[in-house]
């Protein structure tokens, strides 16, 4: 499908396609406005190329800008709607509320957000952190989390899901989650003090690969794990394939290409009841 483009000085007043995103089957099936970006399908010149979603990277504001209106469209939020904050591979959950200015909301330090009224749009950034996002389809509230190695250490996924519940009363069992591309086992080197921390954090202790000359961790073994023990049945819980690492066509990676790398962005839109 052709869209106009509204981005000035980015092909205004041309047809634009919107960028692909991968979106996880259940919370599709459930009627959740979501998606995961892909690195393509936006303006960013190397070595941001081309749909970098990091304000703060060294990339031009107004390729960001760009692309930010490209993702709105494509998971079908406003543009200049969604909430982010500052990531600091911490454990704060922020409720995000209905008036409240997206802008300000972005200085605050918090790595997991809450919403529970409708049309309120919600995201974590990522660049081999795990995001994922956790749902409860009868109050239609969500919550996204950026669940690096220390976020995931320190249980910022279970508290998201504490949160999700104490706000809206959802038993666990009725909640569905989605993991979304993050670095995977098979580029996830960690160090043994690293993977000591990482066996500790997680219910499941099988979550170290053990096969190569160092430790690779397997993260979504652990958030799963955690999931599990908070109460979420784990048929319910869905993993959007994609190593970040080792898929350069695809994905942007902090660990393969340093500082200078983009970011993705895990959208997701609180909904009225169907």
């Amino acid at each position: 499908m052709l869209h106009r483009g509204h981005g000035a000085g980015f092909g205004a007043g041309l047809a634009v396609i919107l960028p692909k995103i991968l979106q996880s089957e259940s919370l599709t099936r459930l009627g959740f406005a979501h998606g995961f970006s892909l690195r393509t399908g936006g303006v960013s010149h190397a070595p941001y190329d081309s749909l970098n979603l990091g304000r703060v990277v060294g990339d031009d504001p107004a390729a960001v800008a760009e692309n930010h209106r490209r993702m709105a469209e494509a998971v079908g939020y406003p543009d200049g709607t969604l909430f982010e904050t500052s990531q600091v591979h911490g454990v704060r959950v922020r409720e995000v509320m209905v008036g409240e200015a997206p802008a300000a909301v972005r200085e605050e330090e918090a790595d997991a957000l809450l919403a529970v009224s409708a049309g309120v749009a919600i995201g974590v950034r990522a660049a081999d952190c795990l995001p994922l996002l956790v749902v409860d389809p009868k109050s239609r509230a969500v919550t996204a989390v950026h669940a690096g190695w220390r976020g995931t250490v320190a249980g910022v996924a279970p508290l998201a899901v504490r949160a999700l519940r104490d706000r809206t009363g959802a038993p666990a069992e009725r909640l569905h989650a989605a993991v979304f591309p993050h670095i995977r086992a098979c580029c996830f080197e960690v160090g043994g003090d690293v993977a000591e921390q990482i066996t500790a954090a997680s219910p499941d202790k099988h979550v170290i690969d053990t096969t190569h000359a160092r430790p690779h961790a397997v993260l979504a073994a652990v958030i799963r794990a955690q999931l599990a023990a908070a109460g979420l049945s784990p048929d319910k819980v869905d993993d959007v394939a994609g190593c970040t690492r080792c898929e350069p066509e695809r994905f942007f990676s902090f660990r393969r290409d340093g500082t200078r790398s983009g970011r993705h962005l895990l959208a997701v839109v609180a909904g009225e009841s169907p």
